[in-house]
């Protein structure tokens, strides 16, 4: 991987070095249209624009700058409005996520310059395979709701629409460079050689380590981007590679509430239920809210993802253009896990020695392709835009699991596979959309999307269990809206969504009673104020959701956890933004969102074990089914509220204090208080300095100092509960909860040279 980033980064800087010394002047302004033009072409049919009926927030790259020194995406997003974030290291960088309105990262629909992101099969977005992306980002916009989504899975939360950077006029090269807490360091360089004789180049290097907050939760993540492209005034062809390798420690098992809270009878009533080795015992009960499950040296997450992709856009004619985007993803790599006291019967049951024990250490692969290609065709003619698209994704993966070693004594074949299986999935989508302004005042948006998924899945699953699946979706997603301009600074809004969504693998496989697909019906109400110094948004919505998939309790045929359909469920809030700049010197910004997420109906499924006292031995086991109405959806809290305030003292210097609070979640959807995560409320401070000595063009100096006050806080868990109880007794369940705690007082210093 380093010996071909090398390769790539000195054909680059030659490619660049070469081009920028030839660079003229007098194509700034020509070349500055020509770029204006390729952004607008690819992204017109995805984008929201200020007319657009839907609730969305743009932020963009010079926004990220004094933040972007090491952490993932998701947790440079957390100041917009109704999202929550968390990482499993506790630091921000490794495995991190994002929630939009209590929805979770399978619900947000992510593209990377209207190519779709997110697992073709889990459906999920996975940010430690692209470190330091946001780097070779010029704007992001997060949709609230179905938004504009075109392409890709279904948005049941938000869109997260991301564009790479715009060309660059001229030759530049800049690298940051920061250091931090728990061993943090990130390292990059980007250069680019501006146009000449209508062509560029642009690259980026980047490597971020860090130690974790938690135990042993290590990153040491690289990546690269490579853009180059020809533009003139009616065609541009951009070609983009982009990847990364990270090798994660394994974080994911969380921290048991006892551990966190330092409660020592509580750690010790859980080893008494639990029996762990003396070794567990002891990282039990002395490790505090740092905690890691994983002891083994390299209990890592390994993979690499690249990805290619082609965009090319033409303006045909004043009212007619087109752009026509494909994709390329290949990834592969895998976890590797110590199992002790393991059968060999749970690998090879066939073996005629299946019952002999022994200690493992075994691989998990995920070896995927995707391909997708999609199009957009746009006529415009006065007060009317009419676009026509499409798209068509391919998605081919293996996932199979190795032993490379073992102490059974039985000798098998060291990197034998234990199980294999492959999933296919087919997603293609057409969509006519028509923006039309009636009048002066009214807009109207109408969008109609139909879209076809077939998946199919052969094998046996890293249980062993046989996971044939062979399903077809067909999906008719309607969209329209009205925005009315009052005047020259106010606005209202009203808008329909419809949005169908695929079950995703594990509710394919794992579940004995086939899921159905889920429908929300989405209604946004919306209000806006823009005036120079003062910006104030109010959006209702209220999302409508027909069968969507939640966690019940219920278990599949090895105990683990399974999604059911319940028939009614609904998101309801208001959410609030408003700006307002003080003076030249001091600005607020803040947003707030308040909600009620609510289950109508659902079963809640507890196991209930019996034993004999006297020996021990398991009686029965069978579900104990209780029903729950008018419950809180898990994750979702009612109160979400963000502020920076932003004080400049001098020129190019500024200090903004960054604030969030976030209400108490439930990690399950029965509403119990001791199955919940407390409401916290965490402050990071940044400072930012730039000079401009003549040597240079720019100097940046940035300070962020994370959880300013210590709070100790944990923003992510799970929870499952179980009987466990002898034959006749009433005794109450077993619950335990997992957490994920988040860094205490921590900060990253950063410097950046622009040249």
């Amino acid at each position: 991987m380093k010996s071909t980033l090398k390769k790539l980064f000195l054909f680059l800087a030659f490619v660049v070095l070469t081009v920028t010394a030839n660079a003229q002047e007098n194509q700034k302004q020509q070349d500055s249209t020509k770029t204006e033009k390729l952004d607008k072409i690819l992204l017109s049919a995805t984008r929201a624009k200020d007319k657009t009926p839907v609730a969305f927030t743009n932020i963009k790259k010079e926004q990220l700058e004094s933040i972007n020194l090491g952490q993932d995406l998701p947790i440079l997003l957390d100041q917009l409005p109704s999202v929550v974030t968390t990482s499993d290291a506790g630091a921000g960088v490794g495995y991190t996520g994002i929630r939009v309105r209590g929805s979770d990262a399978t619900r947000v629909n992510v593209t990377i310059n209207g190519i779709p992101y997110n697992d073709a099969e889990s459906q999920g977005t996975f940010w430690v395979n692209m470190p330091d992306f946001v780097s070779s980002v010029e704007d992001i916009q997060l949709q609230r709701g179905v938004g504009t989504s075109t392409n890709g899975s279904g948005a049941f939360g938000a869109s997260l629409n991301i564009k790479t950077l715009t060309p660059s006029k001229q030759g530049y090269a800049t690298t940051t460079n920061a250091v931090g807490s728990f061993g943090t360091r990130k390292h990059n360089i980007n250069i680019g050689s501006g146009l000449k004789n209508n062509f560029y180049a642009e690259g980026r290097l980047s490597n971020i380590q860090s130690d974790g907050y938690i135990d042993r939760a290590r990153a040491d993540l690289n990546s690269y981007y490579l853009e180059t492209g020809f533009l003139n005034e009616k065609s541009a062809i951009k070609a983009i590679v982009f990847g990364g390798k990270e090798i994660t420690y394994q974080s994911w098992y969380g921290t048991p509430e006892a551990v966190v809270n330092n409660d020592r009878d509580g750690i010790q009533a859980f080893i008494d239920r639990n029996f762990p080795s003396d070794e567990e015992a002891q990282n039990l009960l002395n490790s505090g809210r740092t905690y890691n499950f994983y002891t083994y040296d390299n209990e890592v997450d390994n993979y690499e993802q690249t990805h290619y992709q082609l965009h090319i856009s033409h303006q045909f004619s004043t009212h007619f253009s087109a752009n026509v985007s494909g994709n390329f993803t290949r990834g592969k790599g895998f976890f590797e896990q110590y199992k002790n006291n393991e059968e060999l019967g749970e690998y090879f049951p066939n073996n005629v020695n299946a019952s002999d024990e022994g200690d493992v250490i075994r691989r998990r692969w995920l070896d995927n392709d995707f391909y997708a290609f999609v199009y957009a065709l746009n006529y415009t003619k006065d007060n009317l835009n009419l676009y026509f698209g499409g798209g068509y994704n391919m998605y081919k993966g293996d996932h199979f699991g190795e032993v490379i070693w073992d102490s059974f004594p039985t000798s098998i074949p060291i990197r034998s596979n234990y199980y294999f299986s492959y999933g296919d999935k087919e997603d293609f989508n057409t969509y006519a959309k028509a923006e039309y302004s009636i009048n002066s005042n009214l807009f109207a948006l109408l969008d109609l999307q139909y879209r076809k998924v077939n998946y199919e899945s052969v094998g046996t699953s890293s249980d062993l269990l046989n996971i044939n699946v062979k399903e077809s979706y067909d999906f008719f997603n309607p969209k329209f809206g009205l925005t009315y301009t009052i005047d020259n600074y106010n606005s209202i809004y009203g808008s329909y969504a419809m949005a169908n969504r695929e079950p995703n693998r594990d509710d394919l496989t794992k579940n004995p009673v086939r899921p159905k697909s889920e429908q929300l019906h989405d209604f946004e109400l919306g209000y806006k104020l823009r005036k120079t110094n003062l910006y104030t948004t109010v959006n209702l919505y209220y999302m409508d959701y027909k069968d969507q998939l939640i966690l019940t309790g219920d278990l599949d045929d090895v105990g683990g956890p399974i999604r059911q359909n319940v028939a009614k469920s609904y998101r309801a809030g208001i959410e609030l933004q408003a700006g307002y700049k003080v003076s030249g010197r001091f600005r607020i910004d803040a947003n707030a969102t308040f909600s009620q997420n609510k289950i109508k109906a659902f079963d809640y499924v507890i196991y209930d074990t019996q034993y004999d006292p006297n020996t021990f031995e398991s009686i029965s086991y069978a579900p104990v089914v209780e029903q729950f109405e008018d419950t809180d959806i898990s994750f979702s809290p009612d109160v979400i509220f963000g502020s920076t305030l932003t004080y400049s003292p001098i020129k190019n210097g500024s200090i903004a204090l960054l604030s969030k609070y976030v209400g108490k979640q439930y990690l399950d959807n029965t509403s119990s208080n001791d199955k919940s995560i407390d409401a916290y409320f965490v402050n990071n401070l940044n400072v930012s300095y730039k000079i401009q000595p003549k040597w240079i063009k720019e100097i940046g100096f940035n300070l962020l100092v994370n959880n300013l006050f210590n709070s100790e806080y944990v923003s992510n868990g799970y929870t499952y509960s179980y009987f466990y109880r002898p034959v006749g007794s009433s005794d109450a369940p077993i619950t335990e909860n997992f957490y994920y705690p988040q860094a205490t007082t921590n900060f990253l210093l950063g410097m950046t040279l622009k040249f």
